[in-house]
């Protein structure tokens, strides 16, 4: 009696009581084929990069609390800070994409600009939350710009950021040892109209940053990119924000004092 079930209807087992005989070919195609197939790996989603997103921003805001709410001295924080900045070039060079090592990173640096930003809110009363807002104004206008296409990251684009992050780097090197033998280095840092300029396009070059990540966001979401990939995301999404709020702290400090 014939099987209408095509699963059944196509087993070797129907065949051979129909008289069928494998060829050696066939034979040989089941012997090479794989006893288990794994699933395929699931691909990274905006999701996936808003949650994890949140994690190592979180882990950031909920370490830089704790350093603020337990007076974290400035050597302390300058420990973490060195330790952070260490775990963020190993997950940038490296393109990692290990949650202990981002999560860490967050942690490390928290305790640093928790620590900061309590030392600028002992001076200047409210910096911090206007830091806060600021921060936040900068991302949405970001993220509104690129979402309505208003600027478009190109590769042309991208190796401008770049060139001007070696050289605003380069230049903040150079002040850091002009310090040494003249006070205020180069005035890059400092109080002053150079000052003021300098902080404003760090500003800039941290939103720049920041279109740099949602392209790549969109770029491995489209590209079907593994979901691991997200913690990198993240991490460019997080390195960026912090960027972004440590120069408007500063900025915004200018400002600030008494005349």
């Amino acid at each position: 009696m014939e099987s209408k079930n095509p699963v059944f209807s196509r087993s070797p087992y129907t065949h051979q009581q129909q008289g069928w005989t494998p060829s050696p070919e066939h034979l040989q195609g089941m012997y090479d084929s794989p006893a288990y197939a794994p699933p395929a790996a699931r691909t990274m989603t905006i999701d996936d990069v808003v949650v994890r997103g949140f994690m190592t921003l979180g882990t950031l805001v909920v370490a830089g609390a704790a350093s603020w709410y337990f007076e974290v001295g400035m050597g302390v924080a300058a420990i973490s800070a060195l330790i952070g900045v260490v775990l963020g070039l190993i997950a940038s060079f490296k393109q990692s994409t290990n949650p202990a090592l981002i999560l860490g990173y967050a942690l490390f640096y928290g305790v640093f600009v928790g620590a900061l930003s309590r030392m600028y809110e002992s001076f200047f009363n409210g910096i911090v939350l206007q830091a806060v807002i600021g921060t936040a104004l900068a991302f949405a206008a970001v993220l509104t710009v690129y979402s309505l296409r208003i600027v478009r990251v190109t590769p042309k684009f991208t190796k401008f950021v770049i060139a001007a992050a070696i050289g605003a780097l380069a230049l903040v090197l150079v002040n850091l040892v002009a310090g040494f033998f003249v006070e205020g280095g180069i005035g890059l840092r400092t109080d002053s109209p150079l000052g003021w300029i300098f902080s404003a396009a760090m500003i800039l070059l941290g939103t720049f940053f920041l279109l740099l990540d949602f392209d790549d966001i969109e770029r491995g979401v489209k590209a079907g990119a593994p979901d691991k990939y997200a913690w990198q995301c993240a991490f460019g999404l997080t390195l960026s924000l912090v960027w972004i709020y440590l120069e408007v702290l500063r900025f915004i400090s200018y400002f600030s004092g008494d005349d």
